[in-house]
C-alpha cells in the first residue's frame, strides 16, 4: 500500500501548526515531512511532538540544512529519534555555494557520503532531495546530480519530480537509471504555461501537467517508501491538501 505524506513547508503560510495537523488527519493523511524551521529550538520541538500525538500523524522523514547535519549531528539524531523520524534529507545548497565544475560536485558528494556516516551508522536513512539546479548542464557538460552520486555511493534520494521536469530533465529516465537510490518522493505538479502564478506556476496534484497517472506506475518499482505532497506557495493549503490526496490515491 502506498504511504502519503505531506511535507509541511507547504503550510508554512497558514498557522497555526496545530490546525494544520489536524486539517492534515481530517483529510486523510497519516505522516507528514518536516523541515528546519520545525527544529529551530528545543521548545518548537516539544510542540511538534505533542501536536503529532493530538492529531494521531507520524513523521517518518524530515528535512535538515547542512549546516546543522555537519555542525549538529549529536542535535539531528537526538530531533530525529524525538519525532520518530527515520530517513533524513538534506534539501538544498544556496546559489553562491554550488560547484562551477564535475569535480566540485564529485567532491560535494563526497561531503554528503561523509555528513551522512553518523546517521547511517545510528540506523537512519539519509539522503538528498534534489532541486531544478542539479538538472542543468554546467559549460563542461557535468549533470550536478549525477556527479553527487559518484561522490557519495551510499546516498539515497528524495526524488522531488516536478524539480526534475522544471530542470529540464526527463524523470522516467532517472527513475529507471537511479531508481534504487529513491526512497521517498516529492509529489507535485506545475500548471500549464500562464496559469497559476499567484502560486509561482505550481498546481495541486492532478491538476496540472505532469503525468503522476503514468510516474507512479514507474515509481512503484523503486524503493520509494513515502510519497510526499508539496506546494511550494499554494494559496490555500486545505485545498491543496485535499484535493491533491484525492488525486494520488487514483493513481
Amino acid at each position: 500500500m502506498t504511504e502519503f505524506s505531506y511535507q509541511l513547508y507547504s503550510s508554512r503560510k497558514f498557522p497555526p501548526l496545530k490546525d494544520t495537523l489536524t486539517m492534515l488527519a481530517r483529510e486523510g493523511y497519516t505522516g507528514v515531512e518536516g523541515y528546519g524551521a520545525l527544529y529551530a529550538d528545543p521548545g518548537k520541538v516539544a510542540e511538534l511532538i505533542a501536536h503529532l500525538k493530538d492529531s494521531g500523524l507520524v513523521m517518518p522523514t524530515g528535512h535538515f540544512s547542512i549546516d546543522m547535519l555537519e555542525k549538529e549531528p549529536a542535535r539531528v539524531l537526538e530531533i530525529a529519534r524525538a519525532l520518530g523520524i527515520e530517513t533524513i534529507y538534506c534539501p538544498h545548497i544556496a546559489a553562491d555555494l554550488r560547484p562551477a565544475d564535475r569535480a566540485g560536485w564529485i567532491a560535494f558528494g563526497r561531503r554528503l557520503q561523509e555528513a551522512g556516516k553518523p546517521f547511517r551508522d545510528a540506523g537512519f536513512g539519509f539522503g538528498w532531495h534534489n532541486h531544478d539546479f542539479e538538472f542543468k548542464a554546467l559549460p563542461d557538460g557535468t549533470l550536478p546530480q549525477e556527479a553527487i552520486f559518484e561522490g557519495a555511493p551510499d546516498l539515497e534520494w528524495e526524488a522531488d519530480i516536478a524539480w526534475v521536469i522544471r530542470g529540464g530533465a526527463d524523470p522516467l529516465h532517472w527513475i529507471d537509471t537511479f531508481g534504487d537510490r529513491i526512497s521517498s518522493v516529492h509529489v507535485k505538479d506545475i500548471a500549464a504555461a500562464g496559469e497559476n502564478a499567484d502560486e509561482d506556476g505550481w498546481a495541486d496534484v492532478g491538476h496540472g501537467t505532469v503525468d503522476w497517472k503514468g510516474l507512479m506506475v514507474a515509481l512503484r518499482g523503486t524503493g520509494a517508501k513515502h510519497f510526499i505532497m508539496e506546494h511550494d506557495n499554494p494559496s490555500d493549503d486545505a485545498r491543496f491538501a485535499r484535493r491533491s490526496l484525492a488525486s494520488a490515491k487514483t493513481y
